[in-house]
């Protein structure tokens, strides 16, 4: 079996309104489903799933052991957070066939240096992610591409540029621009004109009156 993260989870019977108190103990409220089969309520231990969190992806494959049970893979499916804390409320893992394709979708990673960059211009990332499909144990958790090729600012790193990994087919379409280097912005001078020649200049405030005086 693959070395994969694991998880620790006990089946929940306390559902609604009622599982505020479980996130007071130390709790997070989370279901197991897919395949058909009913969803179950379970349990993780929330400092336990935010270490993981910070080491897997939409891609990852994690072992969940329900109640001492044999580990079943899972994916990460989604996680409820709260708008301020951020914290997870709520985690949906969702059950795979080692047998089946999945389609997920992974990050886009540059790599190396843009020399358009060097001149000046800005990297940007017009595409940042795409789906892929493949077997649970093939999928990326990144794809990464060079940005060397980006020469000027009319070069283009494209989907069609990236390489996937063996049994992993990119499902987008492959002129989507994932990257590309902006011209600087020329600010427009601001100018000041000069006075007409021959033009008398106005007086300095006072002087008028000075030249009356006598």
């Amino acid at each position: 079996m693959p070395d994969r993260p694991s998880l620790a989870a006990a089946s929940r019977t306390v559902t609604g309104k009622k599982v505020a108190r479980l996130r007071h103990e130390g709790l997070l409220p989370a279901v197991i489903y897919g395949h058909g089969a009913e969803s179950e309520p379970l349990t993780l231990d929330a400092h336990e799933f935010s270490l993981l969190r910070r080491h897997v992806g939409a891609s990852t494959l994690v072992d969940v052991v329900v109640d001492g049970q044999k580990a079943r893979p899972v994916i990460v499916h989604n996680i409820q957070v709260h708008p301020v804390t951020r914290r997870p409320l709520h985690v949906d893992l969702f059950a795979v066939r080692m047998t089946e394709e999945l389609t997920v979708e992974v990050q886009l990673v540059g790599v190396g240096a843009a020399p358009a960059v060097e001149s000046g211009g800005t990297l940007v990332h017009p595409t940042s992610s795409v789906k892929v499909r493949a077997l649970p144990d093939k999928l990326p958790e990144s794809l990464h591409y060079d940005l060397s090729s980006l020469v000027d600012y009319d070069s283009t790193i494209t989907v069609a540029d990236l390489e996937a990994p063996e049994g992993v087919t990119i499902q987008a379409e492959a002129n989507d621009v994932i990257a590309r280097v902006l011209a600087p912005r020329v600010e427009e001078a601001v100018v000041t004109e000069a006075p007409a020649e021959g033009a008398a200049e106005a007086p300095a405030e006072g002087a008028a009156e000075a030249d009356t005086e006598g």
